[in-house]
């Protein structure tokens, strides 16, 4: 039995010399299979985000709200902590409103290692957005991309200083867009699955080429004290950068103001309201003392085109009233039992603006 086993081990081993001598293609196989394996191995680059983080995260710093010891008028003591993004190399930061309303100082630390006391530009509670400005030189700026339009299943990273453990960076996609009806403004925001905590408000929320997407405002848990995961808000770009423009230049947002509250139309209710329109608003209420009262605005017109542009619902209408410098007269288009008519309003500034 032996014998057999070592005459056919044999017989193999001079089967495969003969081949290898008769077919030198083979030969050169046999030896460089593993060298070609590892280069297959090593060509395959590892998924990564690292350039997206190294060019946004040094833009976004750590916030300290500090305040005056109540017992001690001359003493600060640090009551909270947040994120902020350096905008411009002007020393425009944007953050939340809710890190800085209630703060005495605003210390701003810098991922070099730099600090600085930061001046209060100007706040506004709807948005949830304040700006802030350090006087300091070669500052890193956030990358922006004003054509970037966020979309669902997009990758995003939020980065930020959650619970003061330092900056860090989650990951993420957008989950959905347009969310509005949250308890903390009646802004849309981008929903994202990236986790955003304590400490992480008015952080950044990039895309995987780093470009700043919005600003990391809540977790649904923080608005709603719903337990929850996986559900993030923040402020689009796109409106973060009109509301810290306005900020810089007037300290405030001001928004026009006509003193109405409506309700959506669709077609069954506008053929109840002997319509052909079938978009617009119908008018419920109003402010007695408001610029739509005193117009000649009436319960149940419906509300069809201001300024030219037609009227879709009550956030179409809410947008395009809130961006009319108030002090402007508008002639606004409106039904009232089924007869077109135009009404002048004067636009006033919003009451109790913030």
């Amino acid at each position: 039995m032996l014998a057999f086993f070592s005459r056919s081990i044999l017989l193999g081993i001079i089967t495969a010399v003969v081949l290898l001598v008769a077919i030198p293609e083979l030969r050169h196989k046999v030896f460089t299979a593993p060298d070609s394996l590892s280069t297959v191995e090593t060509s395959q680059s590892q998924m990564s985000f690292n350039y997206a983080v190294r060019r946004a995260s040094p833009a976004v710093v750590n916030i300290y709200n500090r305040r005056y010891n109540a017992e001690d008028r001359l003493k600060l003591s640090t009551q909270g902590l947040g994120s902020g993004v350096i905008m411009s190399d002007k020393g425009y930061i944007v953050t939340n409103y809710h890190v800085v309303a209630e703060a005495d100082q605003v210390i701003v630390a810098l991922q070099d290692g730099r600090f600085f006391t930061a001046q209060l530009i100007g706040k506004d509670r709807r948005t949830d957005i304040a700006v802030l400005k350090i006087q300091a030189d070669n500052l890193p700026v956030i990358p922006l991309n004003p054509n970037y339009q966020p979309a669902v299943g997009d990758v995003v990273l939020a980065i930020g200083n959650p619970y003061n453990l330092g900056q860090t960076t989650t990951y993420g996609i957008i989950s959905a867009t347009g969310r509005s009806g949250m308890s903390f403004g009646r802004q849309d925001f981008l929903q994202t699955d990236a986790a955003i905590n304590d400490g992480n408000s008015g952080g950044a929320l990039v895309n995987a080429r780093g470009e700043l997407v919005g600003i990391n405002t809540a977790s649904f848990q923080q608005a709603t004290d719903i337990e929850t995961y996986g559900i993030s808000f923040a402020i689009p770009y796109e409106l973060t950068h009109k509301i810290m423009q306005k900020l810089i230049a007037d300290g405030r947002v001001i928004r026009g103001y006509i003193g109405i509250d409506g309700r959506d139309i669709n077609p069954v209710m506008a053929r109840l309201y002997d319509a052909d329109q079938i978009s617009g608003i119908i008018v419920m209420g109003m402010d007695p003392e408001g610029p739509a009262a005193k117009s000649g605005f009436k319960i149940q017109d419906i509300l069809v085109e201001i300024d030219g542009r037609p009227v879709t619902d009550k956030r179409n209408v809410l947008d395009i009233v809130t961006e009319i410098r108030p002090g402007s007269t508008v002639e606004m288009k409106i039904l009232r039992n089924g007869e077109p008519k135009i009404l002048s309003v004067l636009v006033s500034d919003e009451p109790n603006g913030y």
